[in-house]
């Protein structure tokens, strides 16, 4: 194929330049002008490549008559310094009278036959040119439907990911985002959630799912209208996919039942939902403000008779009958652990008699620690525990008026028990300070307020000496050296967010 700058002399390259660019910007949906630019990169490179790669050129197509034109770019200067592209003032003018020093000038040079090679060449940078616009298309299109279902239709699969034909573009649910033991066919139109985009070039651009719980309150908003039109609202969602999820609902109208309104007659609603998820059970649960209701709806279809709750650590022990233990708890722990994601608490699932052993268990170990701490007999030891008392801290802390309400306690007896305590204490606090000093032990990790006194002297005995080492062990080898100090939640808790100041 010839260049050339002039269109009376190619009307050829003209009418089917013009024609090939009119039926990509139309089948990709482009601007004319998008196509031409692609074009003029595409060719510059081999046009360079014969006028030399030391010289500037400039290839420019018309998108009226699809002329195509190639001018050698050179500065005006007073001084030419380099041939190649600087032109001398009094050179310039005998090509354009009416330029100065610092504008470009463009010259008009012939046309050349393009090689095979070259044109192989150029058609490789088209074809990726029209790609890169064709993602940010399409990156435009869907960036504002991120986290609404969309329908798509099975190209392939590959490595056990799903490449989903959705439009113009691609989409790809990852293993670990279907549902499990789920199997698709090819051409079978399948919904999903539009979880993100890929910035990877070659990746498919949409980021897929069908476990994240997202979809599941989406699935609602489709077969429910009272939740697609804002009347009941999806609060909170945990699903194990494709076995079994809770969800909580409530309703911004109170003469509404939402559990009602999501379930439908004759639970068809619920029903439609469950199908599309491969039969996934779901419980649909009425949501409460307060914690105790929430969480005894939470693990339905039992029914705790009591809880017993600790703000402190987040965690709840749920009473219930004897028969309904197993039913609390579920296959393999799964309602409990349901129940636990939906609310935000751990929750123990126990019978009143584990519970009443629990708490004799319990306070049997505060006993013995006031005996040997404080230096006191079992009675006196039993009366603090009895009274509520759970450390030797709270003692110290403790008003004697405090101390003297509880029964059999005279003044006399509470400012003992109290000096005993803050004497305890203080020597606590002077072997810690000299086993810090000893050890070396980081200032921050001394001073941090997530590290209880007691939980410091177990980190140093396990050589654990910075923040940084708190923040590398796992929950289980914090667990171990904590001897039963922390919950499980508690030591998830300081650290993640020992972790999170890392960032």
């Amino acid at each position: 194929m010839k260049l050339t700058p002039d269109d009376k002399k190619a009307p050829v390259i003209k009418s089917d330049l013009l024609q090939v660019v009119e039926i990509v910007a139309k089948d990709k949906g482009f601007e004319k002008r998008e196509i031409l630019n692609i074009l003029e990169e595409a060719l510059l490179p081999c046009i360079q490549s014969r006028y030399g790669n030391d010289k500037k050129i400039s290839i420019t197509i018309d998108k009226t008559t699809g002329a195509i034109s190639i001018k050698r770019v050179r500065t005006v200067v007073d001084n030419v310094i380099d041939h190649n592209n600087e032109i001398s003032l009094n050179n310039a003018k005998r090509i354009n009278p009416d330029t100065k020093v610092g504008d470009d000038l463009f010259e008009d040079l012939p046309p050349i036959e393009l090689t095979r090679s070259m044109i192989q060449s150029a058609r490789q940078v088209i074809g990726q040119k029209i790609k890169d616009i064709e993602r940010r298309y399409q990156h435009r299109e869907f960036s504002n439907r991120i986290g609404d279902i969309i329908v798509g239709t099975v190209n392939r699969v590959d490595f056990s990911n799903v490449v989903l034909d959705i439009g113009r573009s691609e989409g790809i649910i990852r293993r670990s985002e279907l549902i499990p033991n789920e199997v698709f066919k090819i051409g079978e139109r399948v919904k999903v959630l539009l979880c993100g985009l890929n910035e990877e070039p070659n990746v498919p651009l949409l980021q897929l799912s069908r476990t994240h719980p997202d979809f599941l309150k989406k699935l609602f908003a489709q077969e429910v209208p009272e939740v697609y039109d804002g009347i009941v609202s999806v609060v909170a969602v945990s699903r194990d996919p494709g076995s079994k999820a809770k969800v909580a609902v409530t309703a911004s109208d109170p003469t509404i039942d939402p559990v009602g309104a999501c379930v439908g007659p004759k639970g068809i609603r619920v029903r439609a939902v469950s199908d599309e998820l491969k039969g996934e059970k779901i419980d649909v649960i009425k949501w409460s403000d307060d914690p105790a209701t929430f969480i005894v709806n939470s693990l339905s279809p039992a029914r705790p008779e009591k809880i017993i709750i600790d703000d402190i650590s987040r965690s709840v022990d749920a009473i219930v009958p004897e028969d309904q233990l197993s039913l609390a708890i579920g296959r393999r722990g799964q309602n409990v652990r349901l129940a636990a994601q939906l609310t935000g608490w751990k929750i123990n699932a126990i019978t009143a008699k584990t519970a009443m052993e629990n708490k004799v268990n319990e306070q049997q170990s505060v006993i013995e620690k006031f005996k040997t701490a404080l230096d006191v007999d079992f009675g006196v030891a039993q009366c603090l525990a009895d009274d509520g008392y759970t450390s030797v801290s709270e003692i110290a802390e403790a008003t004697i008026d405090d101390l003297t309400g509880i029964d059999g306690f005279d003044e006399d007896l509470a400012k003992e028990i109290n000096n005993r305590a803050v004497c305890y204490i203080d020597e606590r606090v002077d072997k810690l300070s000299k086993l810090c000093k000893e050890k070396k032990v980081d200032e921050k990790l001394i001073n941090n307020e997530l590290i209880r006194p007691e939980l410091l002297e177990l980190l140093i005995n396990a050589d654990i000496k910075t923040l940084n080492d708190v923040g590398g062990l796992s929950t289980d080898e914090l667990l171990e050296i904590s001897k039963e100090l922390l919950t499980k939640t508690e030591a998830e808790d300081i650290i993640m967010k020992i972790r999170k100041s890392w960032f």
